[in-house]
């Protein structure tokens, strides 16, 4: 049985989680050419996707563009965005932050227990 009252667990059972990550392992980084090889376009449209700030990148030490592991799927996503729907990039960003954010509102539902008898859509 718990000593907190049943507002306070309550509170304490719909207050967001705040995730921690630690920097045990150094994330594995991918360079610009290994981006453009695995999502099958040019270096340059990446680097053009990158100033539109379709798809995050940092430089490294050299200066060079690297981007995380999970920027091959991100850049196949822009691309079956803009010729799946005929979008111009500026509206792909706008897709691409709706998308985010709705895919972070199913998991808080899930999280919550709220059950749909709706599949999700995204």
């Amino acid at each position: 049985m718990s000593t907190h009252p049943p507002k306070a667990r309550a509170a304490a059972r719909s207050a967001p989680v705040a995730s921690v990550q630690y920097a045990l392992v150094p994330a594995r980084r991918l360079t610009l050419e290994t981006v453009a090889s695995r999502a099958g376009l040019h270096p340059e449209l990446v680097r053009r996707f990158v100033a539109l700030g379709l798809i995050e990148a940092e430089r490294d030490a050299a200066g060079r563009l690297v981007f995380p592991e999970a920027a091959p799927a991100t850049l196949a996503r822009v691309e079956r965005l803009r010729t799946g729907l005929c979008l111009n990039y500026a509206s792909i960003g706008l897709v691409l932050d709706l998308l985010d954010r709705i895919g972070r509102l199913e998991a808080a539902l899930r999280r919550g227990g709220a059950r749909s008898d709706e599949p999700p859509w995204t």
